[in-house]
């Protein structure tokens, strides 16, 4: 069995602010900049064997303290990137809860395309396949893919079979940690939103 470890990137000062999507340059604040370092210790039990992330910046600095302790590369994948919020992207949340299409967002997802940007539905497939292509290259190893709220939501709703309109019902915290169990028959949600310490699984033992 493979053992992924979504994790979402720390706190940044957009955060519960702005849709930040695929705007560049944004970047850990300091409670982001804690939450990484302190996911070393939480998760050094735990032997990775490859780390991935999305290729934005709140992300890959999330992932850089994990990937030195383990002495791995960290390989950038887009396929885990932000939604593309299309006109949407950089526009404060207070402003965008105004629309009527906001409620659209949040009750019938499935249903929306954010204007000059992508589906939901295209957000899932795209993510869903690129964690099938990092299973598949990891066959019972343990690897851990940095990426953000609504990316991993919608990847968990996908293999649990929650509806995409359903998805926003789950929650994912800055720097928390859901690990999916990958195996023959498919994926099994082992922690979902996790923000304690983890224990040596036995396959893994513990690091060297």
């Amino acid at each position: 069995m493979t053992q992924l470890f979504l994790i979402r990137h720390g706190h940044n000062d957009w955060a519960d602010r702005k849709l930040a999507g695929w705007t560049p340059d944004v970047h850990l604040n300091e409670v982001g900049r804690d939450q990484s370092e302190a996911l070393v210790q939480r998760l050094a039990p735990v032997e990775f064997d490859a780390i991935y992330s999305s290729p934005l910046e709140r992300a890959l600095e999330t992932a850089a303290p994990l990937a030195r302790a383990c002495e791995l590369k960290v390989t950038r994948l887009a396929g885990i990137g932000e939604v593309r919020y299309g006109d949407w992207q950089g526009k404060t949340l207070r402003q965008l809860s105004k629309k009527k299409e906001w409620a659209v967002v949040q009750h019938a997802p499935s249903a929306w395309r954010f204007p000059n940007g992508e589906s939901m539905r295209e957000m899932q497939a795209r993510a869903v396949t690129a964690v099938e292509h990092v299973a598949a290259r990891h066959p019972k190893g343990t690897v851990a893919l940095f990426s953000h709220g609504d990316v991993i939501k919608a990847i968990v709703a996908h293999l649990i079979g929650l509806p995409l309109d359903m998805f926003q019902r789950l929650a994912i915290a800055p720097a928390s940690v859901t690990v999916l169990g990958w195996g023959r028959f498919g994926a099994r949600l082992l922690r979902l939103n996790d923000t304690g310490p983890f224990q040596a699984s036995p396959k893994n033992g513990h690091k060297k």
